[in-house]
């Protein structure tokens, strides 16, 4: 036997699953509305930071809530940027990963002392600082007005260059950054470092007995779930060219938590998952405002009670019950 079938069940499977994902992502705007493409982009700027929140959750057992802090900072930083200097969306996009990546250092210094609810706590305090900086820093980010009028992306390499400005060419784009998103933090959990991480969430004090320094695996991963976080934010103020100090509320973060939990935590389907179910859904409910929550509620309840893991439990019954006959086939070989 040759090709996919030679490398059993367990690699063919994801191989296959995968490119029919992306061949469908691909092709799905020819038979999309622009509304619906809409509701997907906007799925895709919270699966951004819901992706650092698994790392640092799902791989490393960390409960963090300053996600949105850092997708405001990102936020921030791009839209300044853009503004004041003109620069093109790779930069941007860059210095929105770099620049909330730094900023968590100093808060995570003293924050990754502490254990449990009190590190919970220190995330929230966070957040609530950076949107009185916000609010307070006029001269910057202008106060509750906020920014507008934040640029297009522009893909170019300086000046010039191809400006993004349709639905369809924001969806091609979150695509692509998701798409990149979601490959770095595979590289990431897959790797020695990520391994690791995995061991201190399951036994931190064995993990530290066979010589590790948890504590700089555990800032690792915080760092990096503040650049996935900024990332969001870059991409989401150039969406919607407007930011201002409701970024940093707190109902953005209770859709990041429920898009980890909701679609399954310490997994790499699970947040794409539940961005599309839990986000790309209650937008494309707003068509009906009297009953789009009692809806998503519903949806909610019955997935925390169907499937407690997260609803990568039923995208696993699905694929198994989709290779049956490829799997014992295999098994037979």
């Amino acid at each position: 036997m040759s090709g996919i079938g030679s490398i059993g069940p367990h690699v063919a499977k994801p191989v296959a699953g995968g490119c029919l994902v992306v061949a469908s992502l691909v092709l799905l705007p020819v038979v999309a509305t622009s509304y619906q493409l809409g509701t997907l982009v906007v799925s895709m700027v919270f699966l951004l930071p819901a992706l650092g929140l698994n790392l640092i959750l799902g791989y490393t057992g960390m409960l963090s809530l300053a996600q949105m802090g850092f997708f405001g900072v990102g936020g921030y930083t791009s839209a300044l940027l853009a503004m004041h200097f003109g620069t093109p969306f790779w930069l941007n996009f860059l210095a929105a990963c770099v620049v909330p990546a730094l900023v968590a250092i100093p808060l995570a210094i003293p924050a990754l002392r502490l254990r449990h609810t009190s590190f919970v706590m220190c995330t929230i305090a966070f957040v609530f600082i950076l949107e009185s900086v916000s609010k307070n820093w006029v001269s910057v980010t202008r106060g509750d007005m906020g920014l507008s009028s934040v640029p297009r992306p522009r893909l170019g390499l300086w000046s010039g260059g191809f400006e993004v400005h349709t639905v369809v060419q924001y969806y091609y784009l979150g695509l692509l950054l998701c798409m990149l998103a979601v490959a770095a933090l595979v590289a990431i959990v897959r790797s020695p470092a990520g391994r690791y991480m995995i061991a201190i969430r399951e036994d931190e004090i064995l993990a530290a007995s066979v010589g590790g320094r948890t504590w700089h695996y555990r800032l690792a991963a915080f760092v990096l779930s503040a650049a996935f976080a900024g990332a969001g934010g870059s991409y989401y103020v150039h969406y919607i060219t407007v930011i201002s100090p409701t970024v940093f509320d707190p109902s953005y973060t209770n859709t990041v938590l429920v898009v980890v939990l909701g679609g399954g935590v310490g997994t790499i389907s699970g947040p794409i998952l539940g961005s599309v179910v839990f986000v790309a859904l209650s937008e494309a409910l707003r068509v009906a405002p009297e009953l789009r929550m009692m809806i998503y509620g519903l949806i909610l309840t019955v997935s925390v009670f169907a499937f407690p893991k997260g609803l990568i439990e039923l995208l696993a019954s699905v694929a198994k019950r989709a290779w049956p006959l490829r799997a014992r086939r295999s098994h037979a070989d």
